[in-house]
């Protein structure tokens, strides 16, 4: 009889196990979501994290992770062109989404562990940085010494002294001295000095010299002073999908 009554009495533990073992798993909330290449599937603890706090770490990683308004980049003189003439229209576009994009970033909630609040951090200063430069860079095309009141003065100080400089030696200097530093970096040196001599030569000249250093050097020096160390985020990638108890992912082959 006692030998029954133990034996009963593993029985009914082992059932007991059984069922929490089986709610903790049927009480895991499916979170679905795409990444680069991978269709994912995450199941999460409720108790643990709230869905919307994992949508906004996601919003985070792969919405505002990027470049957050229209770029404008200028390549050659028609671009130039098109800038000056729709500055006003492009100035007023960039605003326009500066505010829609500000109430989604600021307003968003996070996980509660520090990696998530400083990535936020993080990204609310990429998000105005970039909307400074961006308006910045749109007034100098048309106004060089606009750059004069820059945000980023101090740190890019040679570029926007050149190009607001009335002396026009200085910025021919400062424009040569950016080519052949670039040109050690490209696999055919030689072009870009030819490329160089030709526009140095040009009647619109000039602005050649505007577009490489308010373009490319200026924006460049300003737009790495408020980023953060891109060498952070595959480790961020890394924790978000650890925030999910299971997790299921169909990836394209690359």
């Amino acid at each position: 009889m006692k030998k029954l009554l133990l034996t009963l009495s593993f029985a009914s533990s082992a059932m007991v196990l059984g069922q929490k073992t089986a709610g903790k798993t049927s009480n895991l909330v499916l979170y679905s979501y795409q990444t680069f290449n991978c269709d994912n599937k995450g199941y999460f603890d409720p108790r643990k994290y709230k869905k919307e706090e994992i949508d906004g770490v996601f919003k985070l990683l792969y919405t505002f992770s990027g470049v957050s308004f229209d770029n404008h980049t200028v390549f050659k003189l028609s671009d130039l062109e098109d800038i000056r003439k729709n500055k006003n229209t492009y100035l007023q576009q960039l605003d326009k989404q500066y505010q829609e994009k500000k109430n989604q970033l600021y307003n968003l909630k996070v996980i509660n562990l520090p990696e998530w609040k400083k990535l936020h951090q993080e990204t609310i200063r990429s998000f105005e940085g970039e909307y400074q430069l961006k308006k910045e860079e749109l007034k100098a095309y048309s106004d060089p010494a606009s750059l004069k009141n820059s945000k980023f003065y101090t740190t890019c100080k040679e570029y926007i002294d050149a190009v607001s400089s009335s002396d026009k030696q200085k910025m021919y200097a400062v424009w040569k001295n950016f080519v052949e530093a670039k040109s050690k970096d490209n696999a055919d040196p030689q072009s870009v000095i030819d490329k160089f001599n030709a526009q140095f030569n040009d009647p619109k000249k000039d602005d050649y010299a505007l577009i490489q250093l308010i373009g490319f050097g200026f924006y460049n020096c300003a737009n790495g002073s408020f980023r953060p160390d891109p060498n952070d985020e595959g480790a961020l990638y890394e924790k978000f999908d650890k925030i999910f108890t299971k997790l299921k992912q169909d990836c394209d082959e690359p």
